[in-house]
């Protein structure tokens, strides 16, 4: 089977390549987990995986999207690529709906055009934080922000057989994430403050490359959350990582998002914890607990650093 992941460059790209490959990214766990997607479609762990990065294959180009998959003939694509700098998006819309509705557009022809099974990769963001419990994978979409809405025009972009896996608040050895913004502000003195009104559920891209594996491998359709197991505030998070990091965790002090300075231009939901209520269903194995995925990836960062 080849599976064609875009947007490999990422922090969940990366870590996928290396799991369809047969490896165990950093900060992973050694030993294979349960193979639900292998034992669904009979087929080796391991696949035949082409990765693109934005320089190889630039989604909202409809052109090169064509091109690569008449190259490729890919079966399945996992379709990671996407503008996620939140506040960004808020500042350039056109170019958040580009990349990642008209993006997914383009995917979703290509992928048609050659039968090909199509994995996308979405988000919390698509909610907009006012429940009062987590949301599961048929509580209706309201996103407050552009990202949110640039990335639900991409669900709406599927059809019926594709999968949408939705996930949250994500941490990897590669890229930018809030682990390394932690650990980079542990080494400044002072106080680091952290919203304590954000609820959500931590992913860490090692645990969830798996998951998103195994999807990909069953072709499951439909809509999954996938998240490290709990949730937390952006402050507890923030003070387990100083802790898991061997720091003070006293020096991380609550905030409200009001007071925030200076104030975020895109709107957060205040409870994106996404209960991952369809992964359940499947009898799959859940993602371990997020402070487990937290201390190994911290461990790993402290070995090697990772890469920006």
């Amino acid at each position: 089977m080849r599976v064609l992941v875009t947007g490999a460059a990422g922090q969940l790209g990366r870590d996928l390549v290396d799991v369809l490959h047969g490896s165990v990214p950093r900060g992973g766990r050694p030993g294979p987990k349960a193979s639900f997607g292998a034992a669904s479609t009979g087929r080796a762990s391991s696949c035949d995986v082409v990765g693109a990065d934005h320089r190889s294959l630039d989604v909202s180009d409809r052109a090169q999207v064509a091109e690569a998959f008449e190259q490729l003939r890919p079966d399945v694509v996992v379709h990671c690529a996407a503008w996620t700098a939140v506040d960004a998006c808020e500042a350039d819309p056109g170019r958040a709906f580009a990349v990642n509705a008209m993006g997914t557009r383009h995917v979703v022809e290509a992928a048609g055009r050659h039968r090909a099974h199509v994995v996308y990769v979405s988000t919390d963001y698509v909610f907009d934080g006012t429940s009062e419990r987590p949301y599961v994978e048929w509580d209706r979409p309201n996103p407050l922000s552009v990202y949110g809405r640039s990335k639900l025009g991409g669900e709406l972009e599927l059809g019926a057989d594709a999968t949408v896996v939705r996930t949250s608040w994500v941490c990897g050895y590669h890229g930018s994430n809030m682990v390394r913004t932690v650990l980079r502000l542990m080494a400044q003195p002072g106080p680091l403050r952290f919203v304590d009104d954000q609820r959500g559920s931590p992913a860490f891209t090692a645990d969830l490359a798996v998951a998103l594996a195994e999807v990909s491998r069953a072709r499951l359709p439909g809509v999954f959350h996938l998240t490290n197991q709990g949730e937390t505030t952006w402050f507890d998070f923030a003070a387990a990582v100083v802790e898991a990091a061997g720091g003070d965790a006293g020096r991380v002090e609550p905030i409200t998002t009001a007071e925030l300075d200076p104030p975020r231009p895109a709107p957060r939901p205040a409870n994106s914890v996404l209960d991952n209520l369809a992964w359940r269903c499947l009898g799959a194995e859940q993602l371990p607990a997020w402070q487990d995925g937290l201390g190994r990836l911290v461990a790993a960062l402290g070995e090697g650093g990772g890469t920006s």
